[in-house]
């Protein structure tokens, strides 16, 4: 479940790298998630969790859904991931 969710975080870091039409701040506000998942997996690895980080995830998604659907799609398998490993 963690390999999954390493690929879907490098599918966004793609996304973003390919220069979809997005914000510059929209553009932040995807890579500090991204960190920030990053971030609670390596807690979750010590036993910590955050229930807060699909919190985070699913308003990304709410918020990129009309303008970004790719991005949102991404942002969902993400979510799932995490609700599969139980963070």
């Amino acid at each position: 479940m963690a390999e999954d969710l390493h690929q879907q975080l490098q599918a966004l870091r793609d996304h973003l790298d390919s220069n979809p039409p997005i914000t510059e701040e929209e553009r932040e506000e995807l890579n500090n998630l991204i960190a920030d998942v990053e971030l609670k997996m390596s807690a979750e690895n010590a036993g910590l969790s955050d229930p807060s980080l699909i919190d985070g995830v699913k308003l990304a998604v709410e918020r990129f859904e009309v303008a970004h659907p790719t991005t949102a799609g991404t942002l969902r398998n993400i979510m799932q991931s995490l609700a599969n490993m139980g963070i």
